[in-house]
């Protein structure tokens, strides 16, 4: 990485670290607006101001020092606030969600596989920590379980979805997610209504739900989720950022614009879908099996569609195929709702209201995906 590309990258992360934090711990109105309006308005800047818009995309297509930065960022701001517990909640369940989204990413952004039933694959892998608690099994293989049955679920879906396309494959997709929260209200076995308990997350014999103490430091225990959903955060973003830079990221371009065309150029347009949509499956489930151990509850009301179309205006607002729009995406899509609560019932009239002008300014998110640029490979010799 180049030292003006280490420069810029350090300078967004000493800017973005106390934004986030003030965004996600005030319980201020005027300042959590006034946060909002910096965020998106950093946002806008970046992606259409040309000079900026060109320091950016000279980060050298996102290169993994920068996923450092990140995490380096994450942490900082993560022990800024380490002995609130709603806060890191809320950090955690942020960084929670921007995983699930990362698989939607993949099968929408990157794929152009329409799922308007993210929130059920969420909930297969949450439900997979539940029905695991009682058997003696590491907590990490349990993670893994659930973006596992999370895959081999959206396999039901496989079939009718490569037949179909457009509007009718999101229909699909909208009657597995309803017809998955029905499925769990009926069913004794799994609680019925009332839902199930799940085991805290443990590592190596210790719970994730004991407070986290070093001397005279002691953090919420919360700050244990918040640390282990950035780090699957940062790895999936590393995974999907290198399949972008494949020529697998290249076919799935060529199948989401023209599948025809794709075709035509003898590229296998049903394996790229099938590839997309199960490991994006998969990425949901683990971030589904992880939300679920930290609330140590679930109930079908968690895996809605409402969930879904959260998930979606994630994806949506971020940028379609930017991993790095999803995380101011989330944080306004998760931390505002909550934080407008003493507007009762208008809260959701004002933050689809923030939603529309956002989109209304920049219809292709907060940070559209740019084109690809093979110079910036060559020049760096891959």
């Amino acid at each position: 990485m180049k030292n003006t590309n280490i420069i810029l990258a350090s300078i967004l992360v000493v800017i973005g670290v106390p934004v986030v934090r003030t965004i996600v711990e005030t319980e201020n109105q005027v300042t959590l607006i006034g946060g909002l309006v910096v965020l998106v308005a950093a946002a806008i800047a970046l992606t259409h101001v040309p000079r900026l818009r060109a320091a950016t995309a000279s980060l050298g297509g996102w290169g993994e020092g920068n996923f450092a930065l990140l995490a380096a960022g994450g942490v900082a701001v993560a022990l800024s606030m380490f002995e609130d517990h709603f806060s890191l909640l809320m950090l955690a369940t942020v960084l929670i969600y921007a995983l699930a989204a990362m698989g939607l990413t993949l099968q929408f952004g990157y794929g152009g596989v329409i799922n308007f039933a993210g929130a059920a694959f969420f909930g297969v892998g949450g439900y997979t920590a539940a029905v695991m608690s009682d058997l003696p099994v590491p907590s990490l293989i349990v993670l893994a379980c659930g973006g596992v049955i999370a895959a081999v679920a959206g396999a039901l879906l496989i079939l009718p979805i490569l037949r179909t396309a457009g509007h009718y494959a999101a229909l699909i997709t909208i009657a597995f997610g309803l017809l998955f929260q029905d499925f769990l209200e009926v069913n004794e076995a799994l609680g019925g209504p009332q839902g199930l308990k799940v085991e805290a997350m443990e590592l190596a014999g210790w719970s994730f739900n004991n407070s986290l103490a070093i001397g005279s430091f002691q953090a919420s225990f919360f700050l244990n989720y918040a640390l282990l959903a950035l780090a699957l955060l940062i790895v999936a973003m590393i995974f999907l950022n290198r399949i972008n830079r494949s020529w697998i990221g290249l076919s799935l371009d060529m199948v989401r614009e023209d599948e025809t065309a794709a075709s035509a150029f003898g590229i296998d347009t049903s394996r790229k879908r099938i590839m997309a949509f199960f490991l994006g499956n998969g990425i949901i489930g683990v971030a589904g099996a992880l939300y679920a151990m930290m609330q140590n509850f679930i109930a079908p009301n968690n895996f809605g569609f409402g969930e879904s179309l959260q998930l979606i205006a994630i994806v949506i607002l971020g940028g379609l195929g930017n991993l790095w729009g999803i995380i101011p995406a989330t944080i306004i899509i998760m931390v505002a709702p909550e934080k407008f609560q003493e507007f009762g019932e208008y809260r959701i009239l004002i933050f689809s209201l923030i939603i529309v002008l956002i989109l209304r300014f920049s219809p292709s998110g907060l940070f559209p995906r740019t084109m690809r640029s093979y110079s910036h490979d060559l020049e760096r010799g891959q």
